[in-house]
């Protein structure tokens, strides 16, 4: 089976798994008409196995560590982790209030080069808030890696802070969502 077909496969089974046709309010007030529903993709181990396969080409060759954002990018981390034999930190949008107070959970990244891992980019927001937070740890980020990119400026965003956006789809790649919510 070829690249092609294997990741036209792989574009079909997300879709029938996580795109979802329902509302989907986003932290800014916007409201989407679908939305990509990671944890159906993280509770299906199969296809969370074949993304973060399909996901480890995107990968740099001289990254060093793979950073998860809470709480979409952290099955994704792991699961890419295991497929490129490259360790992982969790971030955390604010310092945990209790235990370690610590908002970078894992291994040791200080000087290590950081790929950034989530489900979805739009805007990049968040995205560049926890690169910044990881440079400002001493791990150099120049990478992003998410399942799907919607074209709501990210991209760009991301550009303009040297962050480079790797994605494994595009919203033109995705067929038409199901309806529905969860099941």
């Amino acid at each position: 089976m070829s690249t092609h077909t294997r990741l036209t496969d792989l574009t079909v089974r997300l879709a029938d798994t996580a795109l979802v046709t329902a509302p989907f309010h986003l932290a800014d007030g916007a409201r989407l008409d679908s939305y990509f529903d990671e944890y159906r993709l993280a509770a299906d181990p199969e296809l969370l196995r074949d993304t973060a396969t399909a996901m480890a080409d995107l990968v740099p060759s001289d990254a060093r560590l793979l950073a998860g954002i809470e709480l979409g990018g952290v099955p994704l981390v792991v699961a890419l982790s295991a497929a490129t034999g490259l360790p992982a930190v969790f971030l955390r949008r604010r310092p945990k209030g209790y235990g370690s107070r610590r908002q970078i959970e894992g291994a040791s990244f200080t000087g290590r080069r950081t790929v950034i891992v989530d489900d979805v980019v739009r805007s990049g927001g968040q995205l560049l808030a926890m690169a910044r937070i990881l440079r400002m740890a001493g791990a150099p980020v120049t990478d992003a890696l998410c399942v799907l990119e919607r074209p709501l400026g990210g991209r760009a965003l991301l550009a303009e802070h040297n962050v480079t956006l790797n994605s494994l789809l595009t919203e033109a790649d995705l067929p038409t969502p199901r309806k529905g919510g969860a099941e």
